[in-house]
């Protein structure tokens, strides 16, 4: 179908074309029926792999393929029944496998389906926020400096609007956008200055868009196969256990040479020598491993997103245990982020304003504590109007109460202004904005124009000493009078009375014009203004943050304030939540800009607040700071933001007023904008990888001890103390189910007590590859000891093997309560505190069971039933490794005691 030039349209026709309103927006049940006709605004990505290209993938295996191979030469031979049995049981591994590999696929599929985009869209007249993948063509857009753009979409109001298009023309100079048709004929996509286009990204401005075209029908949609999202990259750990596997299976192709090479020397069977060599290589293997992890890995990310961290780089789940700065926003993290007008000041005049939150009941009292009417005080009624106008945010009605579509801040002056009858819907009406200069990280002010009493007026607001150094003038009770220095001083100190307060202060100034002046810029509009008066807000500090610096602290990591508000603002909040103690730094924007890089790294350890800092600040605080080897989470939710957590190592985005760009460069996206949440994460992130490790140790001790017990055997002249059978269904029932459930084990006593890991630290670090062989080679003596004993007692063969496999088995199965932690008896931890593990220690213990007590069963896997005496001695050698695994930890403790004295 050919595409529709809707560059070339008037925007009413555009509308017309598709059965919208450019005010109205379409209803919800307009928007529910094009939802089925268009379907969902996403692109397509390929099918997943199906179920049984991974059971074919589970059986390509070379060790596998072996093994498959000797046992039809067992069948053809004549040993049918051996080979049928290793041939089910390579069936089941595959299953298994398949099972956790789609296990590992859904979660991280689910962990795609946490960090959908949404999008401010108008429908029913009202600005409401939805899931991007829910546009329709004919949908109204709102985009903001940061947005990413969610659909196809022709411009319809546009103000100093930009968009970086690199994405999809290559071009990597933000273009200009206006709403204008374009007349020409064809015109290329870099040149439709009137579209915006599905995964480009607003760098400035504002604008106000129709959606043309969603999902495979837009300008992305076209080139998706090139443009396809590529699959999550394995982890720095995940890289290194897939070189583990590689050098585990380098080292059972040695195992097999050298079990089948000792065996025939002691004058074996020759088949059976290779199926025991084989079948030992494949168990010694953990092939089941790199999924496990990934179980893990996905599994604690869906942990970590239950507790309003979204992890959107798995990379970031490791890089969590090595932190040991955290570089925190004041507004929203710190603190509440329910911005409330507490105080105005206007004309000589403190006035207070009651009501917290976004409810918009309120009074406004004078000094006296008299109340007033607001809109009789021609001053403060110009701060209302000026502050309700001069902001992009919207109070929403909704079931729960309030809320604030926008910036916290700007909704601070919407809720004032409407708890005075200034209703934002009829004062745009009656006061339409003409045009405007939006806000700006480095100006830290934003101008808006409208026709106001028969003229053209300005508001101006921002940062108090920025607005005031361009401010001329001054309102009075009298009415304007020019600026003095020393108004302007004293003025400056009221902004320090209330910032020192713990308060946040914006001021607001007005100029009128005769006309909008030609060539609009800062420059131009930003001077000579009359200054009104200052908002003060507050954000109170979240109650559970204080908390949570006092756990970074323990765990040893610093946390470090940095904001844009004013040194007094920042100082009262980090003093309050134990950030800042006797001894910090406190350095500003403006200390900052007089240092260089050389200078910031002789004081960035001991610098607790950075106070009026650019975003950009950021970056050169983070490159400092990682001078020093710090391992460096960064917070951050501007699109200038977007650099700094870039160069973090851990970009942390906020999820409620970040902006697309932020949540894009970030690792990790705060769902609830809270410092604690950061925290949160990272005693989750120690969790996750040190279950990893359990996991891997119990695997691998595991494995040693089969080898150890095999090989022993052999060497000793006592034959194969299992057989090939017993070995492959050891590796079925006593690997996978403890090991999955191990990465299940919840957080232990102390972990955010200790300090960070190291990041270049091995997985076997802190004793933990000894604590493996000689755990493993334990476990391989009992077992040998038990086949020993029985053949010393006169036992048969069958019951010296049945003894064997199962003081193995039970032995493994025991030894996975021992490795629930590194240090921590198990009295300590309790028994029950992982029911996961109980129920899958249960489970291998049953289906072990069954092949000793089950009369077919027995026949297949070549076991016996054993006497009461024999029993004892299995149950008894079966605890040993918990025992003595005991005793190690409790000397360990007793170690550690002495050295401390």
């Amino acid at each position: 179908m050919p595409e529709k030039k809707w560059y070339a349209m008037e925007s009413h026709q555009v509308c017309r074309e598709l059965n919208s309103d450019l005010h109205q927006g379409l209803n919800q049940e307009e928007a529910n029926e094009r939802l089925k006709i268009y379907g969902p605004n996403v692109l397509k990505e390929p099918p997943p792999r199906s179920l049984f290209s991974m059971f074919i993938g589970q059986l390509k295996e070379i060790l596998v393929l072996i093994l498959i191979g000797a046992a039809i030469i067992s069948g053809i031979l004549g040993e049918w029944e051996d080979s049928i049995v290793i041939l089910v049981i390579v069936v089941l591994n595959a299953v298994l496998g398949v099972y956790q590999e789609n296990k590992a696929e859904q979660a991280l599929k689910a962990l795609k389906e946490m960090t959908k985009p949404a999008a401010k869209v108008v429908r029913n007249g009202m600005v409401t926020q939805v899931d991007a993948g829910e546009l329709v063509p004919g949908d109204i857009v709102l985009l903001d400096a940061g947005d990413s753009v969610p659909a196809d979409a022709r411009l319809i109001e546009a103000a100093s609007l930009r968009a970086n298009e690199a994405a999809l023309t290559g071009e990597s100079v933000p273009v200009e956008k206006g709403p204008a048709m374009i007349a020409a004929g064809e015109v290329p996509v870099g040149d439709r200055k009137n579209m915006l286009f599905m995964g480009t990204i607003i760098t400035s401005g504002r604008g106000k868009a129709l959606v043309v075209e969603t999902g495979m029908n837009t300008q992305l949609g076209r080139i998706a196969q090139l443009l396809q999202e590529t699959p999550l990259e394995p982890t720095p750990l995940q890289r290194r256990l897939n070189e583990l596997g590689k050098t585990l299976g380098m080292a059972a192709g040695v195992i097999v040479a050298l079990v089948f090479a000792t065996g025939l020397w002691r004058g074996e069977d020759v088949l059976e020598m290779f199926m025991t060599a084989i079948s030992l290589a494949v168990a010694a293997v953990p092939e089941g491993l790199p999924a496990v992890v990934t179980i893990v890995l996905a599994l604690g990310v869906t942990r970590m997103s239950q507790r309003q961290a979204v992890i959107r780089k798995l990379p970031a789940v490791e890089t969590l245990g090595t932190a040991t700065v955290i570089c925190s926003d004041k507004t929203g993290t710190l603190t509440k982020n329910e911005m409330t007008v507490t105080q105005i000041y206007t004309a000589g005049n403190f006035l207070q304003v009651t009501g917290t939150g976004y409810q918009p009941d309120g009074r406004f009292l004078n000094q006296q504590g008299n109340e007033i009417a607001p809109l009789t005080d021609r001053n403060l009624e110009l701060m209302l109007l000026g502050g309700l106008l001069n902001s992009d945010a919207r109070l929403e009605a909704t079931e729960k109460g309030y809320r604030v579509i926008g910036d916290p801040t700007e909704g601070a002056l919407v809720v004032v202004a409407a708890k005075a009858g200034l209703i934002r819907e009829k004062v745009e009406k009656t006061y339409p904005r003409l045009a405007e200069i939006p806000f700006d990280s480095a100006r830290k002010m934003m101008t808006t124009f409208h026709h106001i009493d028969g003229s053209i007026q300005s508001f101006t607001k921002g940062a108090p000493d920025v607005l005031l150094a361009r401010s001329t003038g001054v309102m009075t009770g009298q009415g304007t009078e020019p600026l003095t220095g020393e108004m302007r001083t004293q003025l400056l100190q009221i902004n320090s009375q209330l910032a020192s307060q713990g308060q946040r202060v914006l001021a607001l100034a007005v100029r009128r014009w005769p006309e909008i002046p030609a060539g609009l810029s800062p420059d131009t509009a930003e001077q000579d203004l009359t200054f009104v008066g200052f908002y003060a807000m507050q954000d109170p500090p979240r109650p559970e943050v204080k908390e949570a610096v006092a756990v970074s602290r323990r765990a040893g990591i610093r946390t470090v304030m940095i904001t844009g508000d004013h040194q007094e603002t920042a100082m009262a909040i980090a003093k309050e939540l134990g950030i800042w103690q006797q001894g910090d730094g406190v350095l500003t924007g403006a200390q900052l800009d007089q240092m260089d890089d050389q200078q910031l790294k002789e004081v960035v350890n001991r610098v607790t607040v950075y106070a009026r800092v650019s975003p950009e600040d950021k970056l050169r605080i983070v490159a400092a700071l990682k001078e020093h080897k710090h391992v460096v989470a960064m917070t951050g939710d501007g699109v200038n933001d977007a650099p700094a957590l870039k160069r973090a190592d851990i970009g942390a985005a906020m999820g409620i007023t970040g902006t697309e760009v932020a949540k894009e460069a970030s690792d990790m996206v705060l769902l609830d904008d809270n410092f604690a949440t950061i925290i949160n994460a990272v005693e989750e992130g120690r969790t996750i990888y040190d279950n990893i490790r359990k996991s891997i140790q119990y695997l691998l001790s595991c494995n040693t001890g089969e080898i150890v017990a095999i090989f022993s055997a052999i060497l000793l002249g006592l034959g194969s103390l299992l057989t090939p059978i017993q070995i492959l269904w050891l590796n079925l029932v006593t690997d996978g189910p403890p090991a999955l459930a191990l990465g299940l084990e919840p957080p232990e006593k102390g972990v955010m007590d200790r300090p960070p890991r190291k990041p270049r630290e091995g997985v076997f670090a802190g004793g933990m590859g000894i604590k493996i062989f000689w755990q493993g080679t334990m476990i391989g003596l009992l077992t040998l000891f038990s086949y020993w004993l029985a053949l010393s007692w006169g036992r048969t063969l069958e019951e010296a093997r049945t003894m064997a496999f199962v003081t193995m088995a039970l032995s493994q199965l025991v030894h996975s309560f021992n490795v629930r932690s590194m240090d921590q008896s198990l009295l300590s931890i309790g028994l029950g505190t992982n029911r996961s593990l109980t129920y899958a220690i249960l489970a291998s213990i049953s289906l072990q069971a069954a092949v000793v007590f089950i009369p077919f069963l027995r026949g297949i896997f070549e076991t016996v039933l054993l006497r009461t005496g024999d029993w004892a001695v299995v149950l008894g050698l079966s605890v040993v490794p918990l025992v003595a695994v005991e005793i190690s930890k409790l000397l360990g403790k007793l170690k550690l005691a002495e050295g401390r004295l």
